[in-house]
């Protein structure tokens, strides 16, 4: 069964495959009496590559459920990409704050804390026998 146009839109700009996905449909559990029982009405969704698991049962109708767990499925993955992308990001600032050239005013701070506790250690000597 084909997906909606929105879902096929949503995963290709994610850059994922509507093949990558497998699609079964199982018996529900939990309240529900009978009609639960005897129905496959719950959607269960695994994106291969990734590993994301799916599995949708809110609805009574399977084609409700169908499309409850591809819109489910496609937010955790858009989910995982801009939690990756933001990363990438974090990561290119931190490199770049990291590196970044000094300003005058922090070498010269550095310089006297540096000028300050050489002066502390100078007075750790040894102990001169007069």
């Amino acid at each position: 069964m084909p997906v909606s146009p929105e879902i096929d839109r949503r995963l290709t700009a994610l850059g994922m495959r509507v093949e990558d996905v497998d699609e079964r449909f199982v018996r529900g559990s939990g309240p529900g009496g009978q009609k639960i029982n005897k129905t496959s009405s719950t959607v269960w969704l695994r994106h291969r590559p990734s590993g994301v698991e799916v599995r949708c049962q809110t609805e009574r109708l399977q084609s409700a459920n169908r499309e409850l767990a591809w819109a489910e499925l496609c937010a955790k993955l858009e989910t995982r990409a801009r939690v990756k992308a933001e990363a990438a990001v974090a990561a290119r600032e931190t490199e770049r704050r990291r590196t970044r050239q000094k300003s005058r005013g922090q070498k010269i701070r550095m310089i006297e804390s540096k000028k300050h506790r050489a002066g502390i250690k100078q007075q750790r000597g040894r102990i001169g026998s007069d």
